[in-house]
Parts: structure tokens; C-alpha cells; sequence
């Protein structure tokens, strides 16, 4: 019997040993931390062994595949004991992908993924059978021995695609590359857009790779590392023969001389990062021959992710915005973009890196206050002190909330745009989102 040992007993560990295991092998689930207890609960109604707060060396070395959950960095030591041994290690999605059929749809990128695979999801389940997975929702694994739905929406990230070795989209999406999570590639920004591109790795040209044209790092990258997929561009600025772009107000998307128009002015989402998103969802639609008429109505009716730019509540007039899913510099970036009255702006948590100088012109420009949220605010201070009458620091939500409720005035809003990772004060960004949430709740 095979010997496959799951590292993570999160949402995609557990979903990886229930697949595993109906696959015939013999699975063993190892983590270093605390398991939740309905993820032990499904562990052991499934006979499956497992272990936590320690690694059993021997055990796990004894594997001959290895499924490593995404948060597990790569100069952890056991996963260089792995690697020495040369022992294959997978990711969930790979794992997961060698038993489903399905035409796949694969969505990466630094932002904007979350609400592309969530508005993508919307419009293909109108018409067809879709399940939603990968970095959002019910593990890709549980779903492919649960449901095996005909076609899957999967949210990747960078860290899911380091270890995928014949996983293949057939429909490819790139949102963006900005520099994210730089502290797992060594501080090398050409390290991050190689592992964003792995998601076209695998690709013919009977794929298809959707990606933005108005963003330099992705064109620059494929003039000189050329894919094999049918590329369809999305852009803003400028007219494109095949994918999308936006003329008066209108998206048109043409592929294989076949083309539709979106108008623009019912979206349900704001922005110009929600027009891209819209391009990108609605030329999967367009490829999977969804009628026009139901991808239209259905980005009338998509009301965007929680934690994404969520309006909260109304206060005095002051309007409160959970944004606790920027967690990095060009997340922020389209909020401040999007704020059209004076803000008073909570961020930081844990920075991976961060270079804050491209937020400094909407800073200046509609920026009133800033509460400084995390453990070390020091590069925050350095950064914007200078920017703003008003600077605090706080390490609790309750306080900033607080804090934020003194200083706004009728006609302003409140954003918490952190710009970074929540894990110096907080589980996770929903974590963060929900405590702010219930914070001004209780003002």
C-alpha cells in the first residue's frame, strides 16, 4: 500500500486524506501546530491517523508522496529533510486534479483573485454545473470525492503552484503581479512572477491564458518567457483582437471573431480593478458559451466578497469599510483609489516587505488620519508621519475603532486597508475583518 502523508491538517489537508484515502492509499496527517477539533472529528469518523504539535520524522519520511499544505514555507526544517531524502512533495490542487476530468479554471494573481473566482462562479453556475475551490471554500480534494462537478473555479496562490508538477488549467487567469509575499521568495520579485506563471506551465495551445495587458510585470514577463496557450488579454487602455477592452463605457470580448458587449454602468461592483475582474470573469463565460444575457445579469447582481471593500455600517454619517483583505501594498492601493470622501485609515500587521511609496499620492490626497494596528508600526511611522496631522498606534481592534469614531467627522469614512498580513495580532484576515466588524457594531 502507498504511503502518502499530508503535512497541514487545515481545509486542504483534510480534503487531500479523505481523497487519499478512498484512492487506496495509506495516510498518515501530521501537523506542527493544533488541529481544529471538526477537522479531528472528521480524522477519526474516517479511521484516518494523525498527530499534531509535533512531526514524527521517521514516519514521515517513510512516505512516498508527500501533500504539503500552502502555508508550510519551504526552509521549514522537516521540508528540507523531505527534499534531501527526495521524496515528492504535491500541493492539494495537483494532488486533487489527477482524479476529475473536469474542465478546470484556474485564477491567480496578487489581487483580485478572490472576487475574479467568486464573480466567475456566479455566472458559470447559472448555466452549468461548477464547484468553487482552491484557496477559497471547501477543499478542491473533498469536493473532486464528494460532488466531481463537470467544471471547477479554483483560486491558486503562488504558494499552491510551487508544488504542482502536471497540474493544467484549461482556462488560465492572471489577475496581476505586484510584489507580495517576497519573505518566501527571498526577497526576489523575478522568483514570485515565475511561480505566479507556473499556472500556464503545463498549458497547449488548446488553453487559453486570460491575463491584464495594462500590467508591465505580466507583459514583460511573457514577451521573454513565451507561453504555448492561446493568450487573451484584458485591458483597459487599449483595443485587443482577441480577449477584452473597454470602449465608452462598454466591455467588448472577441474570441475567435466572436464578439459580445458588456455595458459597464449596472455593475453591482465599484472601481476600475472591478471592471478588470469583470473582463476576466466574462471572458471565461464567453469560452464556456454561457448566453450573454446571463453573464450580463448576473454582474449586475454579484454583490463582491466579504472582507473586500465591505461596507459595514453608517455612523453619524461617517460610512465604515472592512477591507481586512488587503493584505498587501496594491490591495490598499484600489481602495484609497476608490475612497471619494475624506478617511480615516487603519492599517498595518505583519509586513512582508512592503514598499509603501506608490499609497503616498492618495495619502496626501484624501487621507486625514492614520491608526497604526499591528505589533511594529515603525515603517508606517517613518513612512507617512510626515503625510498627516494625526498618527496613532494601538495593538487592539477595539481601540482603533474607537480611535477612528473620535476622529471622523460627518461625511467621512473609516477603511481598514491593512496593507499587510494579519498574523502579529489576528488568526487570519477574516479574523481581523470580523473583529472590526463587530467593533463598530458595538459603538
Amino acid at each position: 500500500m502507498k504511503q502518502l502523508v499530508v503535512l497541514g491538517g487545515g481545509e486542504s489537508g483534510i480534503g487531500t486524506a479523505l481523497l487519499g484515502k478512498a484512492k487506496g492509499y495509506n495516510v498518515f496527517v501530521s501537523d506542527k501546530g493544533k488541529i481544529k477539533q471538526k477537522y479531528k472529528e472528521v480524522l477519526i469518523h474516517n479511521e484516518i491517523e494523525w498527530e499534531e504539535e509535533m512531526h514524527t520524522e521517521a514516519r514521515i519520511l517513510d512516505a512516498d508522496l508527500i501533500m504539503k499544505s500552502p502555508g508550510i514555507p519551504e526552509k521549514a526544517p522537516m521540508v528540507k529533510h523531505i527534499r534531501e531524502c527526495g521524496i515528492e512533495v504535491v500541493s492539494e490542487i495537483e494532488f486533487a486534479s489527477k482524479y476529475t476530468n473536469a474542465t478546470i479554471v484556474g485564477i491567480t494573481g496578487s489581487n483580485g483573485k478572490t472576487t475574479t473566482a467568486s464573480l466567475t462562479h456566479h455566472i458559470l453556475k447559472q448555466e452549468l454545473e461548477v464547484g468553487l475551490a482552491g484557496n477559497i471554500g471547501d477543499s478542491f480534494a473533498k469536493q473532486v470525492l464528494d460532488s466531481d462537478y463537470k467544471n471547477y473555479v479554483l483560486e491558486i496562490s503562488s504558494f499552491q503552484l510551487d508544488d504542482i508538477a502536471t497540474f493544467k488549467p484549461n482556462i488560465a487567469i492572471i489577475t496581476n503581479i505586484t510584489p507580495d509575499h517576497l519573505d518566501r521568495y527571498n526577497y526576489q520579485f523575478e522568483n514570485y512572477i515565475a511561480s505566479k506563471f507556473r499556472i500556464a506551465m503545463n498549458q497547449t495551445e488548446d488553453d487559453y491564458l486570460i491575463y491584464d495587458a495594462d500590467d508591465e510585470v505580466i507583459t514583460n514577463w511573457l514577451k521573454a518567457n513565451p507561453v504555448k496557450s492561446t493568450l487573451l488579454p484584458f485591458s483597459l487602455t487599449k483595443k485587443v483582437d482577441n480577449g477584452a477592452y473597454l470602449e465608452d463605457k462598454i466591455i467588448k470580448i472577441t474570441i475567435d471573431n466572436n464578439q459580445i458587449d458588456m455595458p459597464t454602468s449596472n455593475l453591482a461592483l465599484e472601481g476600475k480593478h472591478n471592471v478588470k475582474n469583470a473582463m476576466a470573469a466574462s471572458t471565461v463565460a464567453h469560452l464556456l458559451k454561457i448566453r450573454k444575457q446571463t453573464i450580463r445579469e448576473s454582474l449586475e447582481n454579484f454583490h463582491g466578497v466579504e472582507h473586500r471593500l465591505e461596507p459595514v455600517l453608517k455612523i453619524n454619517k461617517v460610512q465604515y469599510i472592512n477591507d481586512s483583505k488587503a493584505t498587501n501594498v496594491n490591495a490598499t492601493y484600489y481602495a484609497l483609489e476608490s475612497m471619494d470622501r475624506p478617511t480615516v485609515w487603519i492599517v498595518g500587521g505583519e509586513d512582508k516587505g512592503n514598499n509603501y511609496q506608490e499609497l503616498f499620492s492618495f495619502v496626501n490626497e484624501k487621507v486625514k488620519a492614520i491608526i497604526c494596528l499591528g505589533v511594529n508600526n515603525e515603517k508606517l511611522l517613518e513612512n507617512f508621519s510626515s503625510m498627516v496631522d494625526v498618527i496613532v498606534e494601538t495593538q487592539f481592534m477595539t481601540e482603533a475603532v474607537k480611535i477612528a469614531y473620535k476622529l471622523a467627522e460627518a461625511g467621512d469614512n473609516v477603511l481598514l486597508s491593512p496593507a499587510c498580513a494579519s498574523f502579529d495580532l489576528f488568526e487570519n484576515y477574516e479574523d481581523r475583518g470580523r473583529q472590526f466588524k463587530d467593533a463598530v457594531r458595538n459603538l
